[in-house]
């Protein structure tokens, strides 16, 4: 192993959301001096405006630090993650790209379900864990508590645990120094004369310089100039430049094996770069690696234009982002409505609002959002079997033998006091409730099987409600169980409007219908003419509200002289609501489907 290979040591943040994963990384980048101290802001690695805004990672960030310890000059790679459960897939790449990782707990929460879902997936990468309590200088802090929590689930002495604070940078040298200490240094066996080997972990797209993949460099070095492959599309290029993240790109003159750095492609034509592809020297014999598993959309909505003109723009637009966001999926569809647009698969409900967002604010789009559904499984009444994406395409009351929708297996974590709220909120989510223990001194983890459409139902938000805030959830996808739904539409002066559309459990029809039409009655704006506004299901109108017309004074310009003036004109005006609403033309803004589709308040 060469000297340089020795000194390098890849790890990885990994942790339950809001634990502070974060602000531990711009106190290393402080105290290796990665980031001068006039250019340090808060949350240096997230740099979407997205994720400023909300306090939140939502891409994976690679950066590289230098560190002297020991005597020694060490090359730390880093890769910041995510740690809303909607980016485990960003999770599970980061970690195939290093050796180690950190595993944050939050000293005045503790383990949460999200806590035990990352571990797991560390340790299936077979990942170095390297527990630390975060927040331990906050006044509410269960530092000794915790860390016993901690030693518990990872089965070690709660002495090897790091008490560390990203507010004050407590432990943060500690932390550097077990990252030296106890993850392993990278492995090449082909050493840098058996070729060229790197496998692509992420990518992004610039306009100039085309797609730059991200990548891990398992053997050999790269160059500029150097010709490359793409293991899996076959597709040559020539590495227009290469070079690693400080945290802002750096040209080098190489990488080399056990680094982390990025390759300039010049490619821009979409469908060829892809996370988990080997990218190889032109005439290189080694094998490709095995990739990364293709992630499986949970929620799916379609999104049009609200202009016919920005069909262009709009396809334009998903493929760039698709470019830096390897799990959006999508393909064209074609609505008698709303015209031509693309039904698009998310990874949850916050994936779909953050790539809804950003198509507005980076591509100035304006867009019309269906209500998102889940996958279904149809039977229908002359023996075809269907797969129904869009509740827009869900058949028609009557025409099915059998449904089927995905359950998902959820672990709950919450303080014993919310044990009650919480189980009605169960029973309100068609869940079925399996093994309760305690967990820990004051917690409770509880078991769960439930559908997937009752999961994207607000759960997450009503469980926060019901918990105070102190419940986490981690959940995971099961297989395809029998489902009693039906459709629900929306009908405005007896017009179905397909993105209101939904597939609503039966024994809840009634309430949704009354629930949506209301709504719309309280957010659609006045026509000159009166709507109605009608919930549809189970093959009859299941409730009904009316929009009354947009009052205009037509005589108000009128003084004195005969009534029959005035009458003249009202029966004009008569006639003319009347032949409108004949036509049945409403103006529905983007507003509405959005505050139709975020749910909550009007």
């Amino acid at each position: 192993m060469s000297t340089e290979l020795k000194n390098i040591r890849n790890f990885s943040i990994i942790a339950h959301i809001d634990h502070g994963k974060s602000t531990l990384a711009d106190r290393m980048l402080e105290v290796t001096g990665t980031v001068e101290a006039r250019k340090m802001k808060e949350q240096v690695l997230d740099s979407m405006e997205l994720e400023r805004e909300r306090g939140i990672t939502i891409k994976m960030q690679p950066v590289r630090m230098e560190h002297a310890y020991n005597g020694g000059h060490y090359i730390l790679n880093l890769i910041d993650t995510p740690g809303h459960i909607d980016f485990s897939y960003e999770v599970s790449r980061a970690m195939k790209a290093v050796e180690g990782a950190i595993l944050l707990v939050d000293a005045t929460q503790g383990v949460q379900a999200q806590t035990l879902s990352v571990l797991a997936m560390a340790r299936e990468a077979g990942l170095v864990i390297i527990p630390a309590v975060s927040k331990v200088d906050s006044p509410i802090a269960r530092v000794g508590e915790i860390k016993e929590e901690v030693a518990k689930l990872l089965d070690i002495d709660s002495d090897e645990i790091i008490e560390v604070s990203g507010k004050t940078g407590q432990g943060v040298p500690e932390v550097l120094a077990a990252v030296i200490e106890r993850i392993p240094a990278p492995v090449s066996d082909l050493g840098s004369g058996g070729g060229f080997r790197a496998i692509v972990f992420d990518f992004g797209y610039s306009t100039h310089k085309g797609i730059i993949v991200y990548v891990r460099v398992l053997d050999g070095e790269v160059r500029k100039n150097d010709t490359l492959v793409f293991s899996q599309a076959g597709e040559k290029f020539g590495a227009l430049g290469v070079g690693i993240f400080h945290p802002d790109m750096v040209d080098t003159e190489k990488i080399s094996a056990g680094e982390i750095g990025y390759i300039l492609t010049g490619i821009k034509k979409p469908g060829i770069a892809s996370v988990g592809d080997t990218i190889l020297t032109q005439r290189s014999t080694l094998p490709a690696l095995p990739g990364y598993m293709k992630p499986r959309p949970v929620v799916w909505a379609s999104v049009y234009p609200e202009s016919a003109d920005d069909f262009t723009l709009l396809k334009q637009s998903l493929e760039i982002l698709r470019l830096s966001d390897s799990s959006l999926s999508f393909e064209e569809e074609v609505s008698g409505v709303l015209g031509r647009g693309y039904r698009c698969g998310f990874l949850g409900m916050l994936h779909m609002e953050i790539i809804t967002e950003r198509l507005r604010r980076e591509f100035d789009l304006e867009l019309i959002v269906t209500t998102p559904s889940i996958t279904y499984e149809v039977d229908l009444r002359n023996n075809e079997h269907k797969v129904i994406y869009s509740p827009h395409m869900f058949p028609d009351y009557g025409n099915t033998n059998k449904i089927f929708e995905p359950w998902v297996k959820v672990k709950i974590i919450t303080p014993p006091d919310y044990v009650s709220p919480v189980m009605t909120l169960l029973y309100d989510h068609e869940a079925v409730v399996g093994a309760t223990e305690l967990f820990g001194d004051n917690r409770t983890a509880i078991e769960v099987e439930m559908p997937l459409r009752e999961l994207m139902r607000n759960f997450f938000d009503d469980l926060k409600s019901a918990s105070s805030g102190f419940a986490s959830l981690a959940y995971e996808i099961m297989g395809l169980r029998e489902a009693d739904v039906a459709r629900l539409d929306i009908l405005i002066a007896d017009e179905i409007v397909p993105a209101f559309s939904k597939v609503v459990s039966r024994r809840r029809i009634e309430k949704d219908a009354e629930e949506m039409v209301e709504k719309l009655q309280g957010i659609l704006p006045r026509q000159l003419f009166t709507v109605k506004i009608q919930g549809q299901g189970l093959g009859r109108i299941i409730s009904s509200r009316t929009l009354s017309a947009m009052k205009k004074d037509v005589t108000g310009y009128l003084y004195g002289g005969d009534i029959s003036r005035k009458k003249k004109l009202w029966e004009k005006q008569k006639r003319g609501k009347k032949k409108l609403k004949a036509q049945g033309s409403v103006d529905i803004p983007h507003e509405v489907f959005l505050k139709m589709v975020r749910g909550g308040e009007n």
